[in-house]
């Protein structure tokens, strides 16, 4: 009796090595190799499971993709956002920021985030980019509905929080960032440039504006299209993008690659410095974030392409689209309010 008690004992204390009553850890070795020192790097850096949980995750991956695809085309959206919805914002940033240090990892995170950017900047291009031409203010009216309807999900990650004066003054200054640039970018922004006959610093500078475009694809409220326009280089970029132009002036593939390398090392650098501000300051960011995110609402409805489509109100007609922008951006926003609801049944943040 006493034999089988010590047995018994044995087998308790060898369960509780290998992570399940019960079971010896030998019995277990094989599942501990497979995953255990990815668990333990995790557990050393306090970093996120990067790990899709069910195929309904990977379609969230897939959308995130697709609405960060879709930011480069229409000006206000934000992809950043939508992962915040998802609960996905930290585990990006910290994909993007650990991408050479924790490869195989990361990258089986980013790709379903990446195809689905793919297909959003194709489908934003050529089939939103010309319902835009058609009826502007109706599309923009849906996609600011989204954004507003998303909102909440941001401000839940200051909810409760003191209102300190430091605070509150990050929230009113995140909100002014998108507003000033939104100004800038109708009133002071230059007349689209050429992208013939560029100079060796233009390829620099697409370099960096390659880099400023990767820091609004990480901080939600932030526009690429905007910062594009404000920098006069949208309209000229938007129709270098055929097969006849690339004919007649193949160098603007230059200008695509230096762009590439400018926002790859911007979703590199950025989202790792993002993800060691979240660790020290995560709760002041989040009201800078805010403000970014209301402040990018408003800018969809005042940026250059929508305010021609203002001007033109004078001698057209116009009351069928603002209807329909109106209407749409109450369905945008209620369906994607009722989204962060769903989500937020699921419990506490990842």
């Amino acid at each position: 009796m006493q034999n089988k008690d010590a047995e018994r004992e044995e087998m308790r204390a060898a369960g509780a090595e290998g992570g399940e009553e019960g079971l010896p850890a030998a019995s277990r070795a094989p599942a501990v190799q497979g995953g255990g020192d990815e668990a333990k790097v995790r557990a050393a850096e306090g970093a996120p499971d990067l790990r899709y949980k069910d195929k309904k995750e990977v379609c969230k991956g897939g959308v995130l993709g697709f609405f960060i695809g879709l930011a480069v085309i229409v000006p206000g959206v934000s992809g950043s956002a939508v992962a915040i919805i998802f609960r996905l914002y930290d585990k990006l940033l910290y994909a993007l920021g650990n991408i050479l240090r924790r490869f195989s990892a990361c990258v089986r995170f980013l790709l379903p985030v990446a195809v689905g950017l793919v297909i959003g900047f194709a489908l934003g291009f050529f089939a939103v980019q010309q319902l835009i031409d058609v009826a502007m203010f109706a599309v923009v009216g849906l996609f600011a509905g989204l954004m507003l309807g998303a909102f909440p999900a941001v401000a839940d990650e200051v909810k409760g929080e003191k209102r300190t004066p430091a605070r509150v003054a990050l929230f009113f200054a995140g909100l002014a960032v998108p507003v000033a640039v939104s100004l800038l970018s109708v009133f002071a922004a230059p007349d689209a440039r050429a992208l013939e006959g560029l100079q060796w610093y233009h390829y620099l500078l697409f370099v960096v504006l390659g880099y400023v475009v990767a820091v609004t694809q990480v901080v939600p409220g932030l526009s690429a299209t905007a910062i594009l326009m404000t920098a006069g280089w949208f309209t000229p970029l938007m129709q270098s993008v055929s097969l006849t132009y690339w004919g007649q002036n193949p160098a603007v593939f230059a200008v695509y690659a230096c762009l590439a390398v400018g926002f790859v090392l911007g979703l590199v650098t950025f989202s790792k410095a993002l993800t060691g501000l979240f660790a020290k300051r995560r709760k002041p960011a989040f009201f800078a974030i805010a403000g970014l995110s209301l402040g990018s609402v408003l800018t969809m409805f005042f940026n250059p392409e929508i305010y021609a489509v203002y001007l033109s109100w004078g001698s057209e007609p116009f009351a069928a689209q603002l209807a329909a922008g109106i209407a749409l951006f109450f369905v945008g926003a209620a369906f994607s309010y009722l989204f962060v609801r769903y989500e937020r049944k699921k419990g506490p943040r990842a």
